[in-house]
């Protein structure tokens, strides 16, 4: 192979570095096929070994992990936090206390496992109903 002149116009060559023909241009051919193939891919499109693309969850379905998981953590801590500091809004919050005061009557009488299935059945149930309508009303914060 032979040393010299730039892959492209104007391209600067490092010295001693070999010019091989075809490299650049498979190269550009196999990047090129990659992008077509992400810009092609929509959404639930297979991904790469026929992996189903990731999709957006549901807002019911995201309310119901979230309050479940502050749930679970202000049942075992005791204590509530900030509701915007927990990511949750302000109807989401009144999930959450909702939740976790049931939970803690839960585990009282029946034990720690029974306060975690209530605060996932809860939760989900209280969420799917927010959600029903497709949103909650009176503003972001709702």
């Amino acid at each position: 192979m032979a040393t010299g002149g730039p892959l492209w116009p104007g391209a600067a060559r490092r010295p001693g570095t070999a010019r091989r023909p075809g490299a650049a241009r498979r190269l550009g051919t196999a990047l090129g096929a990659g992008l077509l193939m992400t810009a092609c891919a929509g959404p639930g499109a297979a991904g790469p070994r026929g992996t189903p693309s990731p999709t957006a969850a549901p807002p019911e379905v995201l309310c119901a992990r979230i309050v479940a998981h502050w749930s679970r953590e202000v049942l075992d801590g005791g204590t509530y936090g900030d509701y915007q500091s927990m990511g949750l809004s302000n109807g989401q919050y009144d999930i959450l206390r909702s939740v976790v005061d049931a939970a803690r009557t839960a585990k009282k009488r029946e034990g720690a496992r029974a306060a975690d299935e209530l605060i996932g059945r809860q939760s989900r149930e209280s969420c799917a109903a927010r959600y029903r309508a497709g949103g909650p009303d009176g503003g972001p914060w709702q």
